[in-house]
């Protein structure tokens, strides 16, 4: 895998607050497996509440909970989160935190789903069956034993920015294919020790249930996914190579979890990319034709 050139310049809790005095918008990534049963009729007053304090992003609906990434002046922000917290269902509402200087959505999208993370199968549950979830500091010892098969549940333009050693790239354009993959992986039959990492968590997460319910019997999964490993683990004892992409205008953010505003996307990723992305000005690249997948956000 190429690598990117320098930069110059139950679940887990928020980030520290990075550079904060020059960084004043700040972005937060949250979701929580809870079951909504009015989660239609939520929507509106939702995305209200956000605009009316100067909160853009993308929020996911469905009846199995909530998933999304907000931005905007901290204040706002905070309050979006303590309203969500307000409802017992989601008192348990975790989220990563990240800073930037302005704004990384344009507007605020509150969407109704089927699934707050897509992977077309029927009776996965993770509030029912998860697998164990292990924290960053203790991920390094885990993905370098022999022994366990590391699977990078991301999408392989995601993969290309950035990923852990010796992760296996499923190659998929789609969280739903990522069954139809496990199903043809004979590794998986001489190793059956797994260890999977996403994002922020949720997609792996939810691979770790549905793989528990097809016979797998040890599966583990990294505790707030990538964001949570970057903040935690020192760049000098990481095992992560490269940059980690983010469902929004800063494209990826560097081990600092600093934007990187487009400043390197691979090829594998370029046909992904908005055609309205507001990269950050100065030099840019020639920007692609396409647009991120109706993906999870985390």
């Amino acid at each position: 895998m190429r690598q990117p050139p320098v930069a110059m310049c139950r679940r887990h809790g928020p980030f520290k607050k990075k550079n904060k005095p020059m960084n004043d918008f700040l972005v937060a990534a949250l979701y929580l497996f809870t079951p909504l049963d009015d989660f239609e009729a939520m929507r509106d007053p939702l995305k209200a509440y956000c605009e009316a304090r100067d909160v853009r992003g993308s929020l996911l609906l469905a009846s199995e909970g909530i998933n999304g990434t907000i931005c905007g002046p901290e204040e706002g922000v905070r309050a979006v989160l303590a309203h969500l917290r307000s409802d017992p269902r989601f008192a348990e509402l975790r989220h990563k935190e990240a800073w930037t200087h302005r704004h990384v959505f344009k507007r605020m999208k509150v969407r109704l789903k089927q699934e707050i993370v897509r992977l077309a199968v029927d009776g996965i549950d993770p509030n029912q069956i998860v697998g164990e979830y292990v924290k960053p500091e203790d991920w390094n010892a885990l993905i370098s034993d022999p022994d366990v098969v590391v699977i990078d549940t991301r999408n392989d333009y995601e993969y290309a920015f950035g990923t852990f050693e010796h992760a296996l790239n499923p190659k998929t354009q789609s969280f739903r294919e990522f069954p139809e993959w496990v199903e043809n992986q004979d590794v998986l039959e001489k190793k059956p020790k797994v260890a999977m990492f996403c994002t922020g968590g949720i997609r792996c997460e939810k691979a770790t249930a549905w793989m528990l319910k097809n016979g797998f019997s040890e599966v583990y999964h990294l505790e707030g996914g990538i964001l949570n490993y970057l903040e935690k683990v020192p760049e000098d004892q990481s095992l992560w190579k490269g940059e980690c992409f983010v469902f929004d205008d800063r494209v990826s953010v560097d081990h600092k979890l600093q934007p990187r505003w487009g400043a390197w996307i691979p090829e594998e990723a370029r046909h992904i990319i908005n055609e309205d992305t507001d990269y950050e000005k100065g030099p840019r690249r020639e920007k692609t034709e396409g647009k991120v997948a109706d993906e999870a956000v985390s």
